[in-house]
């Protein structure tokens, strides 16, 4: 639950994240065997456009997020109804996480634009039904950990005096920081993508956020002793689910110079206020991300979660769309790409490292 005050800074943050790696592990379980599986991508879309529109935090947006997939895994819900189910899904945790100001009106959701494009109209009684058939499915447990939630402990300490910018001492730290928390966002935006991040935990999917954003930003250690001790993870962990965030990455890195290079006057606007995700046909290796002389980590072939059949990550064009209507476009990434079985040199040098940051 949101808090008025920074709880990851508070005397009681360790005490807490115990409590949500506690809460993590009684998580219910996904199969991944919704028979309208192949839509999941597009109401994931239509749950961060209404999220975005009305400035919720990123821990109600993934909570809505992960409830709608609960409740798809466990039953046949025709299209129709998986509208009024995700926007159920968005209210529930905006309600759980959010001041009450700040929840989504009744009347403020019918007046979007993507509510006429979608031919529906919600009602009081209809939202209330749905509400407390989401309650009874989840037992009234909404207290349901996700990536969102363990973000800012481990930004709290991303970024350290002592590292080292390609190499270089950093001469601004806040910068760092600020680029590490955008990036943090970004790859957690990633994470919603596609089902088959529930497969890993959502404290390992969010420091996999944090270890890519250091990768893409070139900083050094990669992953530094103090993060592997506040979060319980080493490199070999996180290193299955970093390879899919950095093929993310490297998908959406190249969209965005394809897009500059079609409309090459409009490249400042798109690079301001939009996030371009977009999976890429060509599998990405950590290895091509890191080339340390000095070290080196041992990589084993991870197991591949399976994506289900004809199901295909798509994008966000631009999450603020005003008149919600997400651009899906379709991606020929294969998750199930092998890794080979072998040790690799790690450096800072990257093939798509951030473009705008500098020491």
């Amino acid at each position: 639950m949101e808090l008025e005050d920074q709880w990851w800074k508070g005397q009681l943050a360790a005490d807490i994240y115990q409590a949500l790696r506690y809460k993590e592990l009684k998580l219910p379980s996904y199969k991944g065997q919704s028979p309208q599986l192949s839509l999941r991508r597009y109401f994931a879309d239509l749950i961060a456009i209404v999220s975005n529109h009305f400035r919720l935090c990123p821990a109600a947006r993934h909570l809505g997020v992960y409830l709608l997939d609960l409740f798809m895994d466990r039953y046949d819900v025709t299209v129709q109804q998986l509208h009024m189910v995700s926007l159920s899904c968005l209210l529930l945790a905006s309600k759980f996480e959010e001041r009450e100001d700040r929840v989504p009106k009744l009347e403020t959701l019918n007046s979007l634009g993507c509510m006429s494009s979608m031919n529906l109209v919600l009602t009081k009684q209809g939202l209330l039904h749905m509400e407390l058939l989401l309650l009874e499915s989840f037992q009234w447990n909404l207290y349901l950990p996700t990536a969102a939630h363990f973000i800012e402990y481990y930004l709290s300490i991303a970024v350290h005096e002592g590292d080292l910018h390609d190499g270089w001492p950093m001469t601004c730290l806040e910068k760092t920081k600020l680029y590490m928390a955008k990036y943090a966002d970004y790859f957690l935006e990633v994470s919603l993508q596609d089902h088959m991040f529930l497969c890993f935990a959502p404290s390992l999917v969010s420091a996999a956020c944090v270890v890519t954003s250091r990768l893409v930003l070139q900083l050094s250690p990669t992953w530094p002793p103090r993060l592997q001790l506040l979060t319980g993870y080493t490199w070999e962990n996180l290193l299955p689910c970093a390879e899919k965030l950095l093929v993310a990455h490297d998908g959406d890195v190249k969209e965005a110079n394809k897009l500059k290079c079609q409309q090459p006057g409009q490249q400042q606007q798109q690079q301001q206020g939009q996030a371009v995700y977009h999976g890429s046909g060509q599998t990405a290796t950590v290895a091509q991300y890191l080339h340390r002389h000095s070290l080196q980590y041992p990589q084993q072939a991870p197991p591949q979660p399976a994506l289900a059949p004809n199901h295909r990550p798509a994008s966000y064009l631009s999450l603020q769309a005003p008149n919600g209507n997400a651009q899906a476009v379709g991606a020929s990434q294969d998750p199930k790409s092998s890794i080979p079985n072998r040790a690799y040199q790690v450096s800072m040098h990257y093939t798509c490292a951030a473009p705008c940051f500098d020491r």
